[in-house]
């Protein structure tokens, strides 16, 4: 955004399989091109327990979002102190980015990478449950491995 515009919200909406609406909430774009979007939204639950950390209640997410990519990124800042906690990815078909909306399929596998760069696969078991048709599956597998080596290399891909 340049300097003296409007802030623009964007509504982000997190599909299932069907296409159903399963999470729905605003955040307030802070730049985009042709291949995507990054999206500034706050934590809105009460604090929980997560991995390592603590999501508290308005802690900072920068989210990424691509349209050529089978995942997306959120880079999560401490609320008190804004100190990187750690990045969650979510795996799923590439964003649909709109004028006003982001929306993406969720494909219930999930890498969190730790701020000390640790990384662990979450929903494995949710994955395999959705029994995605062999080219899907490897789409999201890809996507996944791409993830990891991006990290891996201390470049995440944002």
């Amino acid at each position: 955004m340049k300097a003296g515009e409007a802030v623009r919200r964007i509504k982000v909406q997190k599909k299932n399989l069907a296409g159903e609406v399963m999470h729905e909430y605003e955040g307030r774009e802070l730049r985009r091109d042709d291949k995507g979007i990054v999206i500034e939204a706050h934590f809105t639950r009460d604090d929980m327990p997560f991995m390592d950390i603590v999501l508290k209640k308005d802690d900072r997410f920068v989210e990424y979002y691509y349209s050529d990519r089978w995942y997306n990124i959120f880079v999560v800042y401490d609320c008190d102190d804004g100190r990187l906690k750690g990045w969650y990815c979510n795996i799923g078909k590439p964003a649909v980015i709109g004028n006003r909306m982001v929306s993406y399929v969720d494909l219930a596998l999930d890498l969190w990478v730790s701020a000390d760069g640790k990384q662990t696969v979450l929903d494995e078991d949710e994955f395999e449950a959705l029994g995605l048709p062999p080219e899907l599956e490897s789409r999201a597998r890809k996507g996944l491995a791409d993830l990891k080596m991006t990290f891996l290399n201390n470049k995440p891909p944002l």
